[in-house]
């Protein structure tokens, strides 16, 4: 089986970071709340369907979190040329940090492809 091919026009934008503190449905031990909000363009030549993502958290205490899973919030995406896909979802925890990772699939002659989702630090505001 052939390596992912970083698909050439396939592109993934943070459209927007939101910082929350604290809620009843943050743990104690992980107060802090980064939800972000992402697109996903098919700017190639290609029909790719996305199946997976997986995503790296690097902590500002040095601990590292590798999160990988079938679908992206429970879809996987078929894209067209020229269309795209947004959502949003978070990520928790206790430090500051920074996010970065890909989401992997098929193009429509079953190549497997991926596109790496861009690094973005996720900052704890100061007063």
């Amino acid at each position: 089986m052939s390596a992912p091919l970083e698909l050439a026009g396939l592109k993934v934008v943070l459209d927007k970071l939101v910082y929350q503190f604290g809620s009843a449905q943050l743990p104690d031990d992980r107060p802090h709340a980064f939800i972000y909000y992402l697109t996903i363009r098919n700017e190639s030549d290609r029909t790719v369907t996305l199946l997976g993502r997986k995503w790296v958290i690097e902590n500002a205490d040095g601990t590292r979190l590798v999160v990988e899973g079938d679908k992206i919030v429970g879809e996987t995406p078929r894209l067209e040329p020229g269309e795209q896909f947004s959502y949003n979802s978070c990520h928790i925890g206790s430090t500051d940090g920074r996010a970065f990772g890909s989401f992997h699939g098929l193009d429509e002659f079953g190549a497997r492809i991926f596109v790496r989702i861009p690094a973005f630090d996720m900052t704890i505001p100061r007063d």
